[in-house]
């Protein structure tokens, strides 16, 4: 279910923009950014940051374009949200004992702290190459492609760079047991 609730902007985004314009896409993300921060609420009590952050940018960046009619405000979504994620990354950094990436509770993964930071520098980098990307090709390509992109390019991006991590991050999973200590 929280699954079908994260993409659930993302799908209706797509079918407003080729079913009507970006304007009717930009105000169909704006509502379903809400409905998803509120299913989540509703499922587990809990107001995730990434999600409130996206709505918000939605919000401002949505209501801007549809004042203006300006669709250069949504473009600029990602990279704003992207931007602010590869912040709070670096940030962790110099903030507390753990970067950000590590206080989420990983009961899978057990890793030296040096290697937290550097999957979470990665991930900041990645999300400053998303940033950028976006910005590129929201500025230099028509408004058809950004679409694309932004519904389905970076979800593949994202997937590529997860998998990419996967032989990395392996040697630090946490084998379960069989019920016994083994010697």
């Amino acid at each position: 279910m929280k699954t079908l609730l994260d993409l659930l902007p993302a799908i209706a985004f797509i079918c407003a923009y080729y079913f009507g314009d970006i304007y009717l896409a930009t105000g169909v993300l704006i509502v379903s950014m809400f409905v998803t921060v509120a299913g989540h609420w509703l499922i587990s009590r809990k107001l995730h940051k990434a999600h409130f952050i996206g709505a918000l940018a939605a919000l401002v960046l949505g209501g801007i374009t549809l004042v203006f009619r300006d669709p250069d405000f949504i473009k600029l979504k990602p990279s704003v949200v992207y931007t602010l994620f590869a912040a709070a990354l670096l940030g962790s950094h110099l903030i507390g004992d753990k970067v950000l990436l590590q206080r989420i509770p990983q009961k899978m993964l057990v890793m030296p702290d040096t290697v937290w930071k550097r999957v979470n520098l990665a991930w900041a980098a990645f999300f400053l190459f998303c940033a950028v990307l976006n910005y590129y090709v929201a500025h230099h390509f028509d408004e058809a492609t950004w679409v694309k992109l932004k519904a389905f390019g970076f979800s593949l991006i994202m997937m590529a760079f997860m998998f990419a991590h996967l032989p990395f991050l392996s040697r630090y999973l946490v084998q379960e047991q069989d019920g016994a200590e083994k010697k």
